[in-house]
């Protein structure tokens, strides 16, 4: 996409010098920083200076669209040259040449640069905010004035010209100093003894707020922060703020509130007192809050999961989003295609976008070494997860794991309860020297773990891009449990699991789908034991017996499961040594079995320990030792799953992919849960191993399948 930077820098660029001078710039090295980051986005950047030739700039950077071609963005950081309300003067001109720009509209800036009618405003909407006087002159009866007061300027920011004074004469003093100096009335408002926060917004529809951040007063109730602080010796910023959840949560609404009643768009920063008594007073928005390097509203972002470039494109972002997400941009249209496209066909549109970033995150993905003991790698992974996670609003709880590395459950909502439990598994049982690393072809990704679990990473991230897009992620209350011990059969994950099941609606986990299409419905439940045996009396003769025994009590298990279509007994990593001469034998086997009902289970179990077990007369030939048991339970197929499939169906047929039922002989995270709700498996992109046991999936269902999941995931259950 074509950017163009808009900044001040030229002040001589006017037809004549005329009325307030602005005092407020970004540096050069500051824009440049921003247009650094929209270029490593992939972005056609130009830096503009915002003068009376901007238009003519305009037209040779971003030319008249026509059919076909995608609009550029203007990316706003111009406070302004001169004049009243500077703010808006740039977006005006924008908005008479039908160039679409980050931040807000002309009357929302107006209205937040005015500080007498933001607290009017809100006020009127039953925010708390200061009592407040205003002034035209010192001869203005100031009888009324109840101290201490802090005096401002009715449309400054930065805190130009701020004084806290406590009588009359100072108050005089101050007056005139503001009407002189910058040519326009003095606000007067009450001043709060306290602490001093600020809230950063960001988005539309929803409204991100920021963790609270606390400007360092060391703790005198007096202090404010100057200009000069923020200028040159900014203050230390505490964030997030050592508050009460519920003054975060105050905070945060009154914010939001706040920043909706001014109908601001796009980004703002709220500045905030609270008293000795947490008592919350908005005092002022800044509807173009700072990106300077030492800002409050970078450094809040920051804690929020935002660096600086993530922060700059996140804000292009969401303006495109408010101004396309209604009417996509698709190539050579035609008449009947231009009217308004249906939900499935936008989001199809917005996630193929994205697709080569989603194969990018796959590729570090499958590049990090992920064995189920390798907490370094676990650790990497889900930092890359949680990044992505982060930036669409999900906070994380940490479940600290010694063993197979921590792991975390993500959710969009202050509700325990949500409407769908996403379950990501990212371990594996590959030891570094046998991962296969990320390679692709035309149709297919490869790489070790790509279809077991991290296609389905990719899968979750760019559903969920998707619903942020379509502007309807707030709705949907969402928990999303990332594990690093699903190839160990869950043994820590295991209540964790549970108990965010309990919670949940509905429950769909993320491996990969067969070649056909498939979701899984019902998966196995699975059992694994150990057979040891060691001869005893060391004759050729017994050498021979015992070496047949251990082959028959092998062959014994495997027809068990002879005939029965509901069964699987397997041996496998069977080793068996003997020698005549020397009057050795020995071997282990390690057996898998698999089993669609607990009572299947029941029986399998009492007849593979009956057949292990050695007679009193074998008891002198040989000694041997069993152990195992069941380690998942099976996920059966139930009229709650058919719900969940048969919408699933319907989305199929609305997005045009093919979607087939599979009963999947191994077990997965899901088979731990033993709370009774709809869920599914499968979810990830299709594939499986190819004639060479390489793990691949098709690279086409990375977009069929994260499109069928935001459709699923669009509607409350």
């Amino acid at each position: 996409m074509k950017v163009a930077i808009i900044y001040n820098q030229d002040q001589t660029g006017v037809i004549n010098t005329f009325g307030i001078q602005n005092k407020e710039f970004y540096s050069e090295s500051n824009v440049r920083h921003v247009a650094d980051c929209l270029e490593q986005d992939g972005h056609n950047v130009r830096i503009l200076d915002g003068n009376m030739y901007i238009i003519e700039r305009l037209q040779h950077f971003m030319p008249r669209v026509i059919d076909g071609e995608q609009m550029g963005m203007v990316f706003n950081m111009a406070y302004g040259i001169q004049g009243e309300s500077r703010y808006t003067h740039i977006p005006s001109m924008l908005e008479m040449l039908g160039l679409p720009y980050v931040g807000s509209n002309p009357s929302g800036h107006a209205l937040a640069l005015d500080k007498v009618m933001t607290k009017i405003v809100w006020q009127n909407q039953g925010l708390p905010t200061p009592d407040f006087w205003v002034f035209n002159s010192v001869q203005d009866d100031l009888s009324g004035v109840r101290y201490p007061v802090i005096v401002k300027p009715k449309m400054e920011s930065v805190s130009f010209g701020l004084k806290v004074v406590y009588n009359e004469e100072d108050l005089k003093e101050a007056v005139h100093f503001i009407v002189t100096e910058f040519q326009q009335q003095a606000l007067v408002e009450q001043f709060i003894r306290g602490r001093e926060f600020c809230v950063g917004i960001l988005g539309n529809d929803p409204v991100e707020t920021f963790p609270v951040l606390e400007i360092d007063l060391e703790g005198d109730p007096d202090a404010i922060q100057t200009v000069e602080d923020k200028k040159q010796t900014p203050r230390r910023k505490i964030c997030p703020a050592h508050l009460s959840d519920e003054l975060t949560k105050a905070m945060q609404k009154y914010s939001v509130d706040g920043f909706k009643a001014l109908g601001l768009r796009d980004f703002a920063r709220v500045d905030i007192r609270l008293d000795e008594n947490d008592n919350i007073y908005l005092l002022e928005i800044n509807s173009m809050a700072s990106l300077g390097v030492s800002g409050s509203y970078p450094a809040a972002a920051k804690v929020a999961g935002y660096d600086f470039a993530k922060l700059v494109n996140r804000m292009l972002d969401v303006a495109a989003v408010r101004y396309f997400s209604t009417s996509v941009q698709m190539d050579q249209m035609s008449e009947e295609k231009k009217r308004k496209l249906p939900l499935h066909s936008r989001m199809r549109t917005f996630i193929r976008s994205r697709q080569e970033q989603g194969e990018s995150l796959l590729e570090k993905l499958v590049n990090i070494d992920t064995y189920v003991r390798n907490v370094d790698g676990l650790t990497q992974c889900n930092n890359l997860i949680k990044s992505e996670l982060t930036q669409m609003g999900f906070t994380n709880e940490v479940f600290p794991q010694h063993e197979v590395g921590n792991m975390f459950y993500y959710s969009n909502s202050f509700d325990e309860e949500v409407d769908w439990l996403l379950l990501l598994s990212i371990d594996d049982v590959q030891k570094l020297s046998d991962q296969e690393s990320y390679f692709s072809t035309e149709h297919k990704l490869y790489g070790t773990g790509i279809w077991e679990n991290k296609g389905g990473v990719v899968t979750t991230i760019l559903a969920l891009q998707a619903l942020r897009y379509a502007k309807i992620i707030r709705k949907q209350r969402i928990g999303i449990l990332v594990t690093t011990d699903s190839s160990i059969s869950g043994k820590f994950s295991r209540d964790i699991l549970n108990d965010k099941a309990r919670k949940a609606d509905r429950i769909l986990s993320f491996y990969g789908g067969n070649i056909e299409g498939s979701i899984v419905v019902s998966r196995s439940g699975s059992a694994h034991y150990n057979y040891d045996l060691k001869l005893l009396d060391p004759s050729a003769e017994n050498v021979a017996n015992v070496s047949s025994h251990f082959y028959k009590i092998l062959s014994a298990m495997i027809d068990i499961s002879k005939n029965n279509a509901e069964l699987v007994v397997a041996p496998h990593n069977t080793q068996f040594m003997s020698n005549i001469f020397k009057g050795y034998a020995g071997g282990s086997a390690k057996v898998s079995v698999r089993f669609n009902s607990k009572n299947d289970f029941d029986v399998i179990d009492k007849k593979i320990r009956k057949l292990t077990t050695a007679s009193k007369g074998q008891l002198k030939l040989f000694k041997s030792h069993m152990e195992g048991g069941i380690s998942r339970l099976p996920m059966q197929e139930s009229e709650v799953n058919e719900s969940l499939w048969q919408a699933i169906k319907k989305i199929s047929a609305i997005i045009d992919v093919r979607t087939t039922k599979e009963h999947r002989w191994s077990s997965s995270d899901i088979c731990n849960i033993t709370y009774h709700c709809p869920k599914l498996d499968g979810f990830g992109p299709i594939g499986g191993y190819d004639h060479k046991r390489s793990e691949y999936i098709m690279r086409h269902s990375i977009t069929d399948r994260a499109l069928m999941l935001a459709m699923l995931l669009k509607e409350r259950p």
